[in-house]
Parts: C-alpha cells; structure tokens; sequence
C-alpha cells in the first residue's frame, strides 16, 4: 500500500498550527467604524433595518468612539443626519451641523482617535441626490456635475477645520477630488487625507443606509454617476483618475460582491486600498443569523477575513466593535 508523500492536513490539526500557517491575518488596526450622526442630545435610535446600529447625538457618538478606541478600533468615518434639508445640501457644510459638532467634540475627548468624514451631499439633499440637479445639455433632469465640486469642496474645508483628518468622497462626480485636493492646499490644510471612494457602484446593497441616513433619491437612481456592476476595467480608470488628482487612499464599495476589482486594483497600483463592508452586507448576515439560518459571528470574521485577503488594506464595517473584541 502506498502512502501519499504531500499531507496538507498535518498542518490543520490544531488551532496553534493553523494560526502558525495562517497566511491573510485580520486585527483591529484594519477597522473603520461608520457611524449615524443626528442632532439633539442623549439620542440613541435605532435603525430596523441595520440591527445593533443606530443614529447617534454628539454626545452619544463621543461614548461610542471611546468603546471603539478602548477595544482598539483606530478610526470611524461619519455620516450626519441633518434637521433641515433643501436642494443644495447647504447643511452639509454648515459649522452648527452634525459632522462638524461631533468631529470638534471627538477631537477633543479623543485625540488619538482617527477622524474620517464622509463627503456627499445626498443626505442633505431633500431631492436624495449626491449635488444639486438641474437640466443637463441634453435636456434631461440630472446632477449638475460642475455645481457640485465646489459645495463638496466647501465642505471638506468645513470638516477639515472641525478636526477631520479624513476627507473621503463618495458622491462620484467628475473631478471631485482634485476640486477637494486643490481646496485643501489652497487653505494651507495638505496635511488632510484624501480616502476617495474611486470605485463605487451602483449597488443594490446600500438598502438599509438609505433607510438610516434618510437618503433615498425621491426620484430616480443614481446609475448615472454611479458604476455599472458589470464593469471591473472601468474601475482601473477611475482609480487612476483620483490618483492623479491627490487620492491618497482608494476605495472600492461595495466589498464582497467587488473582491475580484479589490484584487485587481491592489495588484495594478499597491496603493493604500480601502474596501467598504456596506450595510445590505451587513445585514443579510445579521438576519440570517437572527433566523438560525447561519452562524452570525463566524459568518462575519469570514466576510472580513475575504475582503483583507482579496488586497484590502483597510475596511469599513459596522461589524468593527464586535470584529474587535473577537481579536483583541
């Protein structure tokens, strides 16, 4: 009887020689936690849709992000809610709003903590879209491209001078991060960091954000300025093109269902990658762990552990606390 020569699983047998073999290893330093800004005080809402989420007051957010930082999460990035809505997003940029309120509160509590903020104009739109819209030359109902980059650039400047010490852009117009680059420099703030959302698609997946930053366009879809899911070398352009404007950090969203453009741009330009783990992600597992359907825990360290292993240097996840304290 001959015996095989090559036995893969002597290497298997115990958990100390699979973490000694282990070749994609996940740690807290690779987490960013989103988080729901709101106005008011003491305010904890949670979203249905996102179960073990919610919209947080400053001061609620200041309590959250101490929690994060004590289990060794670096950094969040921050999304607000705003009062008041209009056609413009003016709030976005507005010194009393959420973002700037709780980036200046974090600042100062948390000095060490890592401040990103996210960049768009669709949660202060009260049409839902990423800029102001308009008739494009075409004749058709559309954003204004143009019109946007300097209310994204205005806000920018307005997180920059909050304490952000990222700026990442989501909205997907044309230019918008050399429009952010060059506003930055121009203000004497090179030192903040540009985390561009160079590859965003337009994803089914963004379901439950809509329903928690009351973000859904009232008309229409945003498959005009968002990517087509059937394209992966578009996404090579589009990572270029930020590159060239100042990105510093590139990011594909959403994760799990773009792990081969994550591969490919990590290989193309070794650059920092971010990888965004979107909220329709998150909760597929969290409700079919509710059901029994699937280890909830388990399925979620797998999910990360594919996106850090696709290339993924950095990762957005509402899964960051809990993921944490499984490593620490």
């Amino acid at each position: 009887m001959s015996f095989p020569t090559q036995r893969p699983r002597r290497l298997r047998r115990t958990e100390t020689m699979r973490r000694l073999v282990r070749e994609t290893r996940l740690s807290p330093d690779d987490l960013i936690a989103p988080l729901f800004v709101c106005t008011g005080e003491g305010v904890e809402e949670a979203i249905p849709s996102m179960p073990g989420c919610s919209r947080l007051s400053v001061d609620r957010i200041v309590a959250e992000c101490r929690e994060l930082a004590s289990v060794g999460v670096p950094g969040v990035i921050l999304f607000g809610i705003p009062d008041r809505k209009d056609p413009e997003g003016t709030e976005a940029w507005a010194e009393a709003g959420p973002i700037p309120r709780a980036l200046r509160a974090l600042r100062s509590e948390l000095p060490e903590l890592s401040l990103w903020a996210d960049v768009c104009l669709c949660e202060y739109t009260d049409h839902g879209h990423c800029g102001p819209v308009g008739e494009g030359p075409d004749g058709r109902v559309e954003v204004l491209n143009d019109r946007t980059l300097p209310s994204l650039a205005r806000a920018a400047l307005a997180y920059a001078a909050a304490g952000a010490d990222v700026v990442a852009p989501s909205d997907m117009m044309d230019g918008r991060v050399g429009a952010l680059r060059a506003a930055l420099d121009e203000a004497g703030r090179s030192d903040v960091t540009i985390v561009s959302y160079a590859a965003k698609y337009a994803s089914a997946f963004y379901g439950p954000f809509r329903d928690a930053a009351g973000s859904a366009p009232a008309f229409g879809d945003r498959r005009a300025y968002q990517m087509d899911p059937g394209n992966s070398d578009e996404a090579i352009r589009e990572v270029a093109a930020d590159l060239e404007q100042g990105a510093d950090v590139v990011m594909v969203k959403p994760a799990l269902a773009y792990l081969d453009v994550v591969y490919r741009v990590k290989q193309r330009f070794g650059v920092p990658v971010a990888a965004y783990n979107v909220s329709g992600e998150y909760s597929m597992i969290k409700a079919a762990a509710a059901e029994g359907w699937l280890d909830g825990t388990r399925a979620a360290m797998e999910a990360l552990v594919s996106i850090r292993r696709a290339g993924a240097d950095i990762i957005l996840t509402y899964f960051a606390k809990d993921a944490a304290r499984l490593l620490a």
